[in-house]
């Protein structure tokens, strides 16, 4: 499966939650970075954001599994993948692992809509956008 290292780091102490382990809002942070920095390397950049096309990935549906704890001290490591690719979607997969050991801690499935930033609607993903990521497009299972 080709995927794109999308993110890197180490849980932090206040990545925790009370209960010891690292909180499922740090989970889709480090999805919600990994879809920016996908989508970067596919051409849509935060100027292009900002400036340019004005267009943007956004999630309308998450389907998820956590599979290992983490906890403060740990390395980990998300690689990214493209799913599947419609005419205004696009579907990534998020897998988080710990590093040390590349242990499988949390996958999911975002399911995003390209939104144009001017009108708040769904728009067709651009040729070389959807060139790009056929880059990291999954092999049919």
């Amino acid at each position: 499966m080709p995927a794109l290292v999308s993110f890197r780091s180490v849980v932090d102490p206040t990545d925790s939650d009370f209960l010891g382990h690292m909180n499922v809002s740090r989970y889709f942070a480090a999805c919600s970075d990994g879809v920016f920095a996908i989508q970067s390397e596919m051409g849509l950049t935060a100027d292009d954001m900002r400036r340019g096309r004005r267009v943007s990935f956004a999630v309308v549906h998450a389907q998820s599994d956590f599979r290992a704890e983490l906890t403060a001290g740990d390395s980990i490591r998300l690689e990214t993948s493209v799913v599947a690719i419609g005419s205004k979607s696009m579907t990534f997969r998020h897998r988080l692992f710990r590093t040390d050991g590349d242990k499988l801690a949390f996958e999911t499935e975002f399911k995003c809509v390209l939104l144009s930033l001017e009108t708040r609607q769904a728009t067709e993903i651009p040729d070389d956008v959807r060139e790009c990521a056929t880059e990291w497009l999954e092999s049919p299972a």
